[in-house]
């Protein structure tokens, strides 16, 4: 299982670490939201957690709990811009569906989370 960070997205991680002065990686992780039933969480960790995994991609980290990488594993994971927004930006082949809106999205079967 696997994930991987374009070299904005790295940059991205490293300047939040940097500007909060602490941390070692951007955790992610799901949550059941939204209308089409999933959503993406973020936040810097200072630790890796028992049972966390934990990739490395142009000089960053990112933490994932077993559960949610079941729903992540195989993402490429973007920092882009698009007016005045910015965000990570997800390229997941496990994702089979998505809302208008484009915060929440919905799985393929064989990759559904059994977190809540």
């Amino acid at each position: 299982m696997t994930m991987t960070l374009t070299d904005r997205a790295a940059a991205q991680i490293r300047r939040q670490l940097e500007k909060r002065g602490s941390g070692i990686a951007l955790r992610i992780g799901i949550k059941k939201v939204g209308c089409t039933g999933l959503a993406h969480t973020f936040e810097l960790a200072d630790e890796i957690r028992p049972g966390e995994h934990s990739f490395m991609s142009h000089g960053a980290l990112v933490v994932v709990d077993s559960e949610s990488l079941v729903v992540l594993d195989g993402s490429n994971i973007d920092f882009v811009t698009e007016g005045l927004k910015q965000s990570f930006k997800f390229d997941n082949p496990n994702v089979d569906s998505q809302c208008g809106c484009g915060e929440s999205f919905n799985v393929k079967k064989t990759a559904s989370p059994t977190k809540t």
